[in-house]
């Protein structure tokens, strides 16, 4: 009997299957699905850890090799993402860290960590291939103050020193001057020298002090001539420069023929 009714079930399973082929592939693919989101679902909570949270240490302000060994007791991965520079913080001490002091990840989750570098960083301000010159001469105002701000340069300071134009002379880090090529590093203490202007004037104003001297000692000789002197007045006349009297005009006749006697 029991044979009998095993062997009718399997033939209603194997009749029915000839009778709606398309119906029960249908549910043989369901069942399959269905065993295989489960599947994946219990792979995906193996791996990732479903349901499992821990708290990411605070590492910030200590140095690398603390930073690592803590991260690493509390199932951390460390990864060094960037090096940076900052005079507030020791070389080689962490600046930042990413994920933050205190957020909820999974267990050994990867550390991003930025560490404070040995050596500050150095860069170039004048990459033009001519060694031998001084860096950024030549260079307005504005534009040299502009490149060194955007390098990363924080002490910069203005010197006016006498020159033709308003234009940078040279620029000096921490007392040396800076040449073409040069690297420096960005916490250096810059001067940049301008030049301001007024040489033009200071060689005017000196041709016409000598001018002017020239033209007393001639006076005062007696040997100068009224033309050269009425000449140079009037080309000096803009200046507001009077023409100096003689002494002997000044002298009177008496007086002139008793200095003839003492």
């Amino acid at each position: 009997m029991k044979k009998q009714k095993s062997t009718n079930s399997f033939s209603w399973g194997s009749r029915f299957i000839d009778r709606h082929p398309v119906i029960a592939n249908l549910v043989i693919i369901c069942i399959i699905a269905v065993l295989g989101i489960y599947a994946a679902y219990l792979a995906t909570a193996i791996f990732t850890k479903h349901g499992q949270s821990t708290t990411v240490p605070g590492v910030e302000n200590m140095s690398y090799s603390q930073a690592i060994t803590k991260l690493h007791d509390n199932g951390f991965k460390v990864d060094i993402r960037d090096s940076l520079y900052r005079e507030d913080v020791k070389p080689g001490y962490v600046i930042e860290q990413f994920p933050k002091r205190g957020a909820t990840v999974k267990p050994g989750r990867k550390i991003f960590l930025y560490i404070n570098a040995v050596h500050p960083k150095e860069v170039v301000l004048d990459n033009d291939n001519h060694p031998s010159e001084y860096a950024l001469k030549g260079n307005s105002h504005r534009s040299a103050i502009a490149k060194l701000e955007e390098l990363g340069f924080k002490n910069i300071r203005v010197v006016k020193v006498l020159g033709n134009d308003d234009r940078v002379v040279k620029v000096l880090a921490n007392g040396r001057p800076v040449r073409k090529m040069q690297k420096i590093p960005v916490n250096s203490s810059i001067v940049v020298e301008i030049s301001d202007g007024r040489l033009y004037d200071l060689q005017d104003s000196l041709m016409i002090q000598e001018r002017i001297d020239y033209m007393r000692e001639e006076q005062a000789d007696g040997s100068y001539s009224e033309e050269y002197y009425n000449a140079g007045a009037e080309s000096y006349e803009s200046e507001d420069i009077a023409p100096v009297e003689s002494k002997s005009a000044k002298e009177s006749p008496e007086e002139s023929t008793e200095s003839q006697y003492f």
